[in-house]
């Protein structure tokens, strides 16, 4: 007998969607203080929502010559300080629900953004493996791991998420080495992936446009 599919199955549940993660070293000043203690080649993590990088969210400067000036951020990585930036881009398959509970998420923050802080100090207590986990205080790779957390991408460290690393996003089992090099070359070359549709934007198109650049 032939299965009849499911409500659930109809509404997509079980429809597979793609997310990116982006790790890049800028160059700035405060990348090369960083990169002297992880001795890593990349130490700014970003979530994309789609394969071409027009979705790009993290937490760091909303203008690059002030860090103390940061927060939430919804990035422009095709100019500024991105421009000669060296990128690794990860994969990551995930259920159309999973996907749902990221966009959600980003929402959430992006409408309370008011609320939320980037987590300098946190940052530099990593550097001495201290947990300082304070409230809706976020660093780029504690944000990104949180998100993939929460959506139940695991991340394979015991460790708190708050003391996450780039370095550590790119271990999990979940992710896929899809490019690595200068990230403007990347737009250059033939894209040999699916793009995802353009669904997600009713939680984005309400978002504010203004690109801003991090670190």
């Amino acid at each position: 007998m032939r299965e009849i599919p499911s409500y659930r199955k109809l509404k997509g549940e079980y429809r597979m969607r793609k997310i990116y993660v982006l790790l890049t070293d800028t160059g700035t000043v405060l990348t090369k203080i960083i990169k002297l203690y992880t001795k890593k080649p990349h130490n700014h993590a970003s979530i994309a929502l789609d394969d071409q990088l027009w979705d790009v969210y993290s937490f760091g400067r909303k203008r690059p010559r002030n860090p103390f000036l940061a927060g939430f951020v919804r990035e422009n990585i095709r100019g500024g300080i991105f421009r000669n930036a060296d990128c690794a881009i990860y994969c990551c398959t995930i259920s159309e629900k999973q996907y749902d509970v990221i966009c959600q998420k980003i929402e959430e923050i992006e409408k309370n953004k008011g609320d939320y802080r980037y987590n300098l100090l946190g940052l530099f207590a990593v550097m001495f493996n201290l947990e300082l986990d304070r409230k809706n205080a976020f660093f780029c790779s504690h944000f990104v791991a949180a998100l993939l957390e929460e959506s139940g991408v695991k991340i394979n460290k015991q460790k708190p998420l708050s003391l996450v690393t780039p370095d550590d996003i790119k271990e999990s089992n979940s992710l896929e080495l899809v490019y690595e090099g200068k990230l403007s070359s990347y737009f250059e070359e033939p894209n040999e992936h699916d793009i995802n549709d353009l669904s997600h934007q009713k939680y984005y198109r309400d978002f504010s446009t203004d690109r801003v650049e991090v670190i």
